[in-house]
């Protein structure tokens, strides 16, 4: 039942999305215009915030070992994790609260201070790291170049050449990270705040999945070229080696 509810979530999460700020937008308006609705729609909306934040704890601990096939682009993309879309959700309750406290105030003819607006403002670039981050879905991908991984603040693109052929790439460290190892790093080339130099994001995919796909291409350049499609997809599931076929 919940694989079912995550999987519903991640699948329609611009229907989720839209509908979380929709209702925050409206318990902002009922704390800054309406306090007897607002203390209303305080429990539900606490209940609901902690019940999301349960679900991405859950979620959390969920790492396919798959790809996503994305001939469009063309890549194979991780698969977009349930907790990125809960996250948000979560942080939008108190952040509605906040704004709709600004709004009260202000009707109340009480003036802001930079103190009053810090923590509004803090929430409001939190919640739209989140909410981008959830909506665009992004993650590692493996391309007919290298292998890119993008953020709000910035991307990493690591060409094959860069890695070496002799070394495979292997999950170290934390569970949430693929750290890699380069033979030519003047090659690796980095925009804005991107999340490592050497370290690839595996919160939404299984690591040793990721490491095995990411050596498979490294050993065998001639398969490059088709990464993006369906039967390339299907062939490297075929040679994956310990996969279950």
């Amino acid at each position: 039942m919940i694989g079912k509810v995550l999987a519903a979530t991640v699948r329609h999460r611009h229907t989720v999305l839209m509908l979380g700020l929709l209702v925050a937008g409206g318990n902002a308006v009922a704390v800054g215009f309406a306090p007897s609705l607002g203390q209303l729609l305080f429990f539900p909306l606490l209940f609901l915030a902690v019940a999301l934040l349960v679900l991405a704890i859950l979620s959390w601990q969920t790492r396919p070992a798959y790809f996503v096939v994305q001939p469009q682009i063309p890549a194979f993309g991780t698969p977009v994790p349930a907790w990125k879309v809960f996250l948000p959700l979560c942080s939008l309750a108190p952040f509605s609260a906040e704004v709709g406290a600004l709004m009260r105030s202000a009707r109340q003819g009480t003036p802001w201070t930079p103190e009053s607006i810090l923590l509004p403002v803090s929430w409001l670039l939190l919640v739209a790291l989140l909410v981008v981050e959830a909506w665009r879905g992004y993650g590692p991908q493996l391309r007919p170049h290298g292998v890119q991984q993008r953020t709000v603040l910035g991307s990493l693109i690591v060409p094959w050449e860069a890695l070496p052929v002799a070394q495979t790439p292997l999950p170290v460290g934390p569970p949430s990270t693929l750290w890699l190892a380069y033979a030519q790093p003047q090659l690796v080339r980095r925009r804005g705040i991107p999340w490592s130099r050497h370290a690839l994001r595996t919160d939404n995919v299984d690591a040793w999945f990721l490491a095995a796909a990411i050596r498979h291409y490294v050993c065998h350049p001639d398969r490059r070229a088709a990464v993006g499609s369906h039967e390339e997809y299907q062939r490297l599931l075929a040679e994956l080696p310990g996969r279950e076929r």
